[in-house]
């Protein structure tokens, strides 16, 4: 039987919590809670596990801050034996637009701290990647000021419908898999 391993990026800590840099601690949150499931602190990561469509889906929130990603990406990989097709990576993505999402089957880190961290432990960058929009509303040479931010108050309902359609994009790409799901979300603008 298929087993899923979902990865959210971000980095521990309160003053961490709702920033654009830990959405994909949310959307994975958001995942676990969904169906049931609670997070415990395990090794590299907080892990949660929960069934969907009779899988198996192994949930982890790295615990190593986010330049050290793939450590607890590759430590969760290898421990519960998922093949690297069935990972699935949500992350902040300052190159898309808040109202966009993408998923890929592959691509570049794009210079996302959490991407470069797995592609070195991995030695691929073909692996699925969620990216969550976060737009560049930023002066030049201040986007780690915005990423480390905390969402506008005015971004905040179109930030949590959006945390909903990507707790689907998790869901069809455990049920249908990576094609028919990018068919189905990629060209979706979420207002």
């Amino acid at each position: 039987m298929s087993k899923f391993l979902i990865v959210g990026l971000g980095n521990i800590g309160s003053e961490y919590a709702n920033t654009r840099h830990n959405i994909g601690f949310d959307v994975v949150n958001a995942f676990v809670k969904k169906h049931g499931g609670d997070f415990r602190v395990d090794k590299q990561a907080y892990v949660a596990e929960v069934k969907f469509k009779g899988k198996p889906v192994i949930c982890i929130c790295p615990t190593t801050y986010m330049n050290l990603s793939g450590k607890a990406f590759k430590y969760w990989m290898d421990k519960e034996k998922v093949a690297l097709e069935n990972t699935l990576t949500i992350l902040d993505d300052v190159a898309l637009p808040l109202n966009k999402i993408r998923l890929r089957s592959g691509g570049s880190p794009g210079g996302h701290n959490g991407l470069k961290s797995i592609q070195e432990m991995t030695s691929t960058d073909a692996y699925p990647k969620l990216r969550f929009g976060v737009g560049n509303n930023y002066p030049k040479g201040m986007q780690a000021d915005f990423v480390l931010g905390k969402w506008l108050k005015a971004e905040e309902p179109q930030v949590l419908r959006k945390i909903a359609v990507c707790v689907d994009i998790i869901e069809s790409f455990i049920a249908t898999g990576i094609d028919r799901t990018m068919s189905a979300f990629n060209n979706l603008s979420i207002e």
